[in-house]
């Protein structure tokens, strides 16, 4: 694995650790920012795939343009579209005053970040210890 695909992994780490957190967090939980990372997480990891597939790429963080540029060598991508889509609003829609989210939507984002993750990671080959 070279350099930049394992930097693009190391920053999607950081933020699914980050989304986890503020989830869970018994005092001020950021629903906002739970989404934000779950959706910054799948952002890196998608972009480590292209990374590692030698595809060029603009700095985009639309899910849904990502996955179009992934779906040649990850067909499977196309099952995860909704959960996709749903993810790309924690990247503009939640990070300005009139909107939060709520836990339930949070736990939505959490939960898809969790299988897009797995997903993601296992096309890397990176195995989960």
């Amino acid at each position: 694995m070279n350099e930049i695909v394992h930097e693009w992994i190391q920053k999607a780490e950081g933020d699914f650790v980050t989304g986890l957190r503020e989830y869970r967090a018994r005092k001020f939980p950021n629903f906002d920012a739970a989404g934000f990372h779950a959706q910054q997480c799948i952002e890196k990891y998608l972009k480590a795939l292209l990374q590692m597939h030698n595809v060029r790429f603009e700095k985009i963080h639309d899910l849904l343009a990502l996955k179009e540029l992934c779906i040649s060598f990850l067909p499977e991508l196309e099952l995860h579209e909704e959960g996709l889509a749903y993810l790309n609003q924690f990247a503009i829609a939640f990070r300005y005053p009139g909107e939060s989210a709520s836990r339930e939507q949070a736990k939505r984002a959490v939960r898809i970040m969790k299988e897009l993750r797995s997903v993601l990671r296992n096309e890397l080959n990176i195995v989960d210890k």
